[in-house]
């Protein structure tokens, strides 16, 4: 199968080393959700290209570099002069990252409907996070989700500072679920995603059965951090699966590299979810041990799974 991901491709600024109370030195790594499960795909052994807007500039030509080391397929990457979006990463004591967005007039939010392909569907489209709400590229890349014949999947990967409004936010959302239903695909969100866009700290898990029904989804996929990630499906059966106690580095890409080894394992035996499931906490728990977003391959995921 062929997996094509959909979204932002950018820059994630983290501090180094605090020189003095005037300076520091800073690391440009490459980032966005969907580079980081089309990078994590392609390390687990699948075909995996990727559908973005990448810069000409300098950290363009960085992002295209860390991609193609990944072996991902660049053919349905758009070229653009547009400038590289850039993300200012902050980590807490727990190493669990925060963003501030750099994102005005940048390559990532201007789609236009020509520069989509046709899939079929032998194809798995999978989406999302900033790029799918954000600027006037949005509803191009919901037109798209709507009229794919590929098969389907989005991560809501939801970024508060990027769009403090929730019931905009939750619209959005909402509009795009809606169209993965339609295909009868899968959703996965984190409980603090849940949580934010409905401004309650109920249980997420009825919230996500409650749309999984709604949009009619084949689950909706909810992580839950170290506690694990559970499977909802739209007739209220919940699959859960534990996560890894592992030494973390900090989280960056966590949530990104689960979706890669769930797509991974359910695209070859989409009957036996909880396995699906353990595969991608096992991975998302590997690239919490390493600072920044480095996925790991199919051997290191066996590994780990002993």
């Amino acid at each position: 199968m062929r997996f094509v991901v959909c979204g932002e491709a950018l820059i994630d600024l983290m501090q180094e080393e605090e020189l003095s109370s005037a300076e520091s030195r800073w690391i440009a790594r490459s980032g966005g959700g969907p580079l980081n499960t089309a990078a994590a795909l392609a390390k687990l052994g699948c075909d995996s290209h990727f559908l973005g807007r990448i810069s000409s500039d300098a950290f363009g030509r960085q992002l295209r570099s860390h991609l193609a080391a990944a072996n991902v397929n660049l053919g349905l990457a758009v070229h653009t002069d547009d400038p590289t979006s850039v993300a200012v990463v902050s980590l807490d004591e727990q190493g669990k990252a925060s963003y501030t967005f750099h994102f005005d007039q940048t390559s990532n939010f201007n789609w236009r409907k020509e520069e989509f392909p046709e899939l079929d569907g032998d194809d798995w489209l999978h989406f999302g996070s900033i790029g799918a709400v954000i600027g006037p590229g949005a509803k191009p890349v919901l037109n798209f989700i709507n009229r794919t014949d590929a098969a389907v999947s989005y991560d809501l990967n939801v970024r508060p500072s990027c769009l403090p409004d929730r019931q905009e936010y939750f619209g959005l959302v909402t509009d795009l679920m809606r169209a993965v239903g339609n295909h009868g695909g899968i959703v996965k969100a984190s409980d603090e995603d849940i949580a934010w866009l409905v401004d309650d700290d109920g249980d997420p898990l009825s919230f996500a059965g409650a749309w999984a029904e709604e949009f009619g989804l084949a689950m909706f996929i909810v992580t839950l951090g170290a506690d694990g990630v559970v499977a909802v499906k739209p007739d209220g059966r919940r699959i859960k699966v534990p996560g890894f106690a592992v030494d973390v580095e900090d989280t960056v890409g966590a949530g990104d590299t689960f979706m890669a080894g769930f797509l991974s394992a359910y695209a070859e035996d989409p009957d036996d979810v909880p396995a699906a499931l353990t595969r991608g906490a096992a991975a998302a728990a590997i690239v919490c041990t390493r600072k920044g977003a480095q996925p790991p391959t199919a051997a290191e995921v066996d590994a780990f799974l002993g």
